[in-house]
């Protein structure tokens, strides 16, 4: 009989553990590896079309810029070069690809010392009009926005158990068996 698979959580991961548990959690991996940077990346709750991530929790090195990471989140995924699909900051911001994990971490870090990034689809966006608000507040029903970036588009571009710190994935190091 194989062994029991995993099935993620569908809470996000702010509700499974409290705001205490988070920054002891945070302060832990920042005192063992503190070049690196504690990232949550979790599906947008909407999303029908990519596939949830295996893992929530990345550790990733400061000097990371986030086309590289989106490279990895996308290989994790198993999506192919041509399927889209957005990472955004807090949930409402979409960083530039050229900045590094410490600038996001230094302008984005949460009050528990975590990144929280959520991924989405072109699709998701596009079907619902939707697009990422640059002045906070999440997604805002928007059919053309003249102040994104790409002026004249109506869309932006864009767990398991946490059995002991077993389920964190080492984009660039492997540390024993913990990826």
């Amino acid at each position: 009989m194989p062994p029991p698979q995993k099935i993620p959580s569908l809470r996000p991961f702010k509700q499974r553990k409290s705001l205490a548990t988070r920054q002891e959690e945070v302060a832990g991996i920042r005192a063992k590896f503190p070049n690196k940077i504690p990232v949550i990346v979790e599906r947008y709750p909407r999303e029908k079309f990519l596939p949830l991530l295996d893992k929530t929790k990345f550790l990733v090195p400061q000097e990371l810029t986030m086309t590289q990471f989106l490279s990895i989140i996308r290989s994790r995924m198993v999506l192919g070069a041509t399927d889209a699909f957005y990472l955004l900051v807090n949930n409402k911001s979409l960083a530039s690809m050229s900045v590094t994990m410490a600038e996001i971490y230094r302008d984005y870090k949460d009050e528990d010392g975590f990144v929280y990034m959520t991924y989405a689809s072109q699709e998701m966006f596009g079907c619902l009009g939707l697009t990422a608000s640059r002045e906070g507040g999440g997604l805002e029903d928007r059919s053309y926005n003249p102040h994104w970036p790409m002026s004249g588009r109506t869309c932006p571009p864009t767990d398991p158990s946490d059995a002991g710190g077993r389920d964190w994935f080492y984009p660039v190091c492997t540390l024993g068996d913990s990826g």
